[in-house]
């Protein structure tokens, strides 16, 4: 992905003098190896031809890691935790992850999780505070959703700050989306101004893959084992019927790269429908025309869509918008049905279609095992950096490294799929769907 010129620096509460409690696992005489400099640093884009600059530096990020000198003192610290948004594969693993690294680790005692995302920090909703500590997190990651809950909509970022003050909340973690990372922002701009001591780290949390400056998001890995499983559904019932057609609605608002990668995945594509590249349904070269070439020539096809794609198909309806201020979708996946539906049957052409729609299942589901790895090293660079004083930031898994990325580089932009890039390209030589744009 190309990045533009930003500033990478990470603030800091103040000068960290505390010796970490790591040091004390080391045995004696044994040299200490497990602590990452603050000098560490990942350059941001590896192609000679990409490289962005600043002030004639090359930009890279701080490397996530523990520090050997942190900035809070664990027996006096408070720390919360929230997830928000949609559910995702790995929630509880981020949860379990974070306070087994405070409790074990750590030594820090007193840790709240708040109740139904940001709707927990407001008194009028009435949501208790859970107390984490390792009994209440034991075997939550066979579990799926989050033991927390969640919520979606924006609440008042003055009266989130003042429940923090309250309740003498040293380091918040938060697990969430776009969304949920520009609130983070906002907490931490509004902590600012009160001069307030507390360190906002955030965990991005999206199945759509689409965060900025974010390689890779928890719960991406699980959501493309199980799309793969309807795509295979998807292709059995296509084959078993004469003009069969498996019709998959998978998710990406905005980005399409769980369809793209689970067309990869489990090759029995044709079609593949992503945001990034408007759908043409009519005509010679329109969607409709390929797909009974490919009827006529193959007598059963197999498509992917992803749910923000072909919204240039309904310019003409109203926008409307969520509790969070997203806007809401048209929903393609009916409408393609629909269509796909009148075009063979103007053409008196029999055909079988299935419309699987796996969404909820998805989110809802624990983390594979591969996802569940990456949660705990999420989780714990999250609490090194918010030990050592380090706020304002989110982790990352970004060039084969953990680490620490600016909310300002990140919060309100979104990663996609480059429709010149390999990742598309190979989307588009795996399915040969564009042999069937063809008059």
């Amino acid at each position: 992905m190309k990045t533009k010129n930003f500033n990478a620096d990470i603030p800091t509460l103040g000068e960290a003098k505390i010796i970490s409690p790591f040091k004390y696992h080391t045995k004696p005489g044994e040299p200490v190896k497990r602590f990452v400099s603050d000098d560490a640093r990942i350059i941001v884009d590896v192609q000679m031809d990409h490289l962005a600059t600043t002030r004639g530096e090359i930009i890279s990020f701080d490397q996530a890691g523990p520090r050997e000198k942190i900035y809070f003192d664990p027996s006096k610290l408070k720390c919360a935790i929230v997830t928000c948004g949609g559910l995702c594969p790995g929630l509880n693993d981020i949860l379990r992850s974070m306070v087994l690294e405070l409790h074990h680790i750590y030594n820090v005692k007193t840790i709240y999780g708040i109740r139904h995302g940001l709707q927990g920090f407001i008194p009028d909703f009435e949501h208790d505070v859970m107390d984490l500590n390792p009994d209440s997190v034991s075997g939550i990651q066979n579990t799926g959703g989050s033991i927390l809950g969640s919520s979606r909509g924006t609440q008042d970022i003055s009266m989130i700050v003042d429940c923090l003050e309250r309740m003498n909340i040293g380091i918040l973690f938060l697990v969430g989306g776009d969304g949920t990372l520009m609130a983070s922002k906002k907490i931490a701009d509004e902590i600012d101004n009160r001069n307030l001591k507390i360190s906002i780290i955030a965990i991005p949390k999206t199945i759509d893959n689409d965060i900025y400056l974010v390689s890779r998001s928890f719960g991406f890995d699980t959501a493309v084992d199980v799309a793969t499983l309807a795509i295979k559904g998807a292709h059995n019932e296509a084959e078993a019927y004469p003009n069969g057609i498996g019709l998959i609605k998978l998710m990406g608002r905005h980005s399409g790269f769980l369809a793209a990668t689970a067309a990869l995945a489990q090759q029995d594509g044709n079609f593949v429908l992503i945001p990034e590249v408007d759908i043409s349904l009519n005509g010679k070269t329109g969607f409709l025309q390929a797909l009974e070439n490919r009827i006529i020539h193959r007598k059963h096809a197999v498509i992917i869509v992803a749910e923000g794609a072909g919204q240039n198909l309904f310019d003409d309806q109203k926008k409307e918008f969520d509790s969070s201020g997203n806007i809401i979708l048209q929903d393609i996946g009916l409408f393609l049905k629909n269509k796909i539906l009148q075009w063979f049957k103007a053409k008196d052409v029999p055909i079988s279609l299935k419309y699987i729609d796996p969404s909820y299942i998805i989110r809802s589901l624990p983390a594979n095992a591969n996802d569940s790895v990456f949660c705990g090293f999420l989780g714990r660079d999250a609490v090194h950096a918010g030990m050592a004083g380090k706020t304002k930031l989110l982790i990352s898994f970004w060039n084969n490294h953990y680490v620490h990325v600016p909310m300002d580089a990140s919060a309100g932009k979104r990663k996609n799929i480059d429709p010149h890039g390999r990742l598309w390209q190979s989307v588009l030589e795996a399915t040969g769907q564009d042999a069937c744009f063809t008059d």
